[in-house]
């Protein structure tokens, strides 16, 4: 399951993405319009600002913006940034891997075996899909409504 941490990290960056190119934008605006707690918000924007996903101007005039263009920012990226394994399974991990204290043979494993696959579908959408391509299908359905 997705946690409110990477959510609301992915949410702040769309907000970023709409406004990409334009002057920083300060996190309480970001916590106000898309209803994210304020201090919780100031944690997950330093870890992205730690990471090369956004900079930070301090002052009045202040605020965050993104470092990359919102096509070249990933879902993955993001989620392992914030939260770490996307595998649903600590023995599928590609970069958080851990034997299972119960797996006798991982060779033989039919619930490895079948999040394996899970997590190679899941990550193929979450490779193949950035900020950028989430802001286009909000645009999308807004003009449909």
């Amino acid at each position: 399951m997705l946690t409110k941490k990477s959510k609301y990290g992915i949410k702040a960056l769309i907000f970023l993405g709409k406004n990409y190119g334009a002057q920083p934008v300060q996190i309480m605006r970001i916590a106000t319009e898309e209803q994210i707690p304020k201090k919780f918000l100031e944690q997950i924007l330093l870890e992205l600002r730690n990471a090369g996903l956004l900079y930070s101007v301090k002052g009045a005039k202040g605020g965050y913006s993104l470092n990359k263009d919102p096509k070249d920012i990933r879902l993955t990226q993001v989620i392992r940034l914030l939260d770490g394994p996307i595998a649903l399974l600590p023995c599928v991990s590609l970069n958080f891997y851990q034997k299972c204290d119960e797996c006798k043979s991982e060779e033989v494993c039919g619930i490895r075996d079948t999040f394996v696959e899970v997590r190679d579908a899941m990550l193929q959408i979450l490779n193949d899909t950035s900020i950028a391509d989430i802001i286009e299908k909000e645009s999308s359905s807004i003009l449909k409504l």
